[in-house]
């Protein structure tokens, strides 16, 4: 016994959205069977059309998953790396250091002229 059977009903929605499109198409002296197989063919474009919408979502998203996951190794392999050779650089601004000399500059002055 197979999981999936080949017939599938459609969904009522389905149903009554084909059956709706193919009223509003309809010609005048077109019969109700003619309407009515009109409105079976909407209604596998549509199960097609959600069928193929289906599969690129499921491709989508192993795509995203495939992505993802070597995006995460690569972030760990980084952070790893990073961990080893990280090293921290201190830079200093020249401003305090000039302000410090001046000020040592200006009592030596001072101390010299009393």
């Amino acid at each position: 016994m197979s999981r999936y059977s080949k017939n599938t009903q459609a969904s009522p929605q389905t149903q009554e959205e084909s059956l709706k499109m193919a009223k509003a198409t309809q010609r005048p002296g077109q019969t109700k069977e003619q309407t009515k197989l009109i409105a079976q063919g909407i209604q596998k474009g549509i199960e097609l059309y959600k069928k193929q919408q289906k599969e690129r979502a499921r491709e989508l998203n192993r795509k995203l998953k495939k992505v993802s996951g070597q995006l995460n190794q690569l972030n760990e392999s980084e952070a790893e790396e990073g961990q080893i050779y990280q090293q921290y650089i201190y830079r200093q601004h020249w401003l305090p250091w000039f302000l410090l000399l001046v000020s040592w500059l200006g009592f030596a002055a001072f101390a010299l002229l009393v």
